[in-house]
């Protein structure tokens, strides 16, 4: 086997990858741009938590808005 040929599957790997992360990267951005999840693995966890945490307010804020309005009316 000649090393132009070593090279030559060497390469095709390669580009490959590179090709399949393009790809990855652009239907990331497509679905973003359609207003989908944005987090595409790179985000760090605290983020989540913080999200987590900014749920379990609006839904303690939302409980407290029902029963002041079920005493009022």
């Amino acid at each position: 086997m000649g090393f132009d040929r070593i090279v030559n599957m060497v390469l095709r790997r390669l580009i490959g990858q590179a090709v399949n992360f393009g790809v990855k990267a652009g239907v990331n951005a497509m679905a973003r741009r359609r207003g989908g999840p944005r987090n595409d693995g790179t985000q760090p966890v605290a983020r989540s938590a913080d999200q987590a945490e900014r749920d379990r307010i609006r839904a303690v804020r939302q409980a407290r808005r029902a029963r002041r309005d079920q005493q009022s009316g």
